[in-house]
């Protein structure tokens, strides 16, 4: 196994994970599950935002498990370490012109959110780990960064199904305690204030996720092969200095969004009485 392409991998899967924070379940995650909205419904934040970290690391093992099965694939047909080298510089390039939006369909891919209905109808435990189980295993909300497909890509290359489920673990586990950098937003205030914060920096953490997908391709390529890689960085140069001509996604919240008159919360007029 190729040290360089398991760091790789490692890095690949913080940077895709921390940018599928800036998705619409993401702000929605870090909206709904909070010390003030949590009290307005009679919960406690910290069992909740336990059982959604709960449910993200599963929901990042699932993932991990589907690269492991392919990871097992590419061993028993029995892939050498040069041609999964390249095959993984090839993969992080195309994942680095998607994030760049040289490639189309252009990303966020696969558009649906979790369902917010569930907080009415369901108890902490079951809202918490469901929506949990959902964004940690990245596929089946919002998909902000092509990074999210290279987390399987790269875990199948490496040909060891065990590497490619702890990959799918720190990706679910990084997803999940992103709910936690809301701990203290206990006020309307507070709550504003902070995704006054978060929406400033989406911008630059788009970049540095790009630069990341950039740097793994040049890695990876000059890795196989010195020619290669220095061809890689001329693209990867390119598409970087072209996706930083693009401002802030759709998803993003407006420069100007007003937060003077903050909305109280009340409790919820139904309180969950299922599961």
């Amino acid at each position: 196994m190729s040290v360089t392409l398991t760091t790789t991998a490692l890095l690949v899967v913080v940077a895709a994970a921390v940018r599928s924070t800036w998705s619409p379940c993401g702000w929605s995650m870090l909206s709904t599950i909070t010390p003030l909205t949590e009290r307005g419904r009679g919960h406690r934040f910290g069992a909740t935002a336990s059982w959604f970290l709960l449910g993200s690391v599963v929901g990042g093992t699932l993932l991990g498990v589907l690269g492991a099965a392919l990871a097992g694939a590419v061993r028993a047909v029995g892939v050498g370490i040069d041609v999964r080298l390249w095959l993984a510089a090839a993969a992080a390039l195309v994942a680095t012109g998607f994030d760049a939006r040289v490639l189309s369909p252009a990303l966020p891919h696969r558009r649906r959110q979790v369902d917010e209905a569930w907080l009415d109808e369901f108890r902490p435990w079951v809202y918490g780990t469901g929506f949990g189980l959902q964004i940690g295993f990245g596929l089946v909300t919002y998909i902000m960064s092509a990074g999210v497909y290279l987390v399987v890509v790269l875990g199948a290359l490496t040909a060891g199904p065990a590497t490619a489920v702890a990959l799918g673990v720190v990706f679910g586990l990084v997803r999940g305690s992103a709910v936690l950098s809301g701990a203290r937003n206990r006020t309307p205030e507070r709550l504003a204030a902070f995704h006054r914060r978060f929406a400033a920096i989406e911008e630059p953490v788009r970049i540095a996720v790009l630069v990341v997908l950039a740097t793994a391709t040049v890695a990876l390529a000059a890795t196989a092969d010195a020619l290669a890689g220095t061809v890689a960085a001329l693209a990867c140069a390119c598409a970087v200095a072209r996706g930083r001509r693009y401002g802030r996604g759709d998803t993003a919240m407006p420069a100007r969004a007003s937060f003077r008159r903050p909305t109280s919360v009340e409790r919820r007029a139904s309180e969950p009485t299922t599961a």
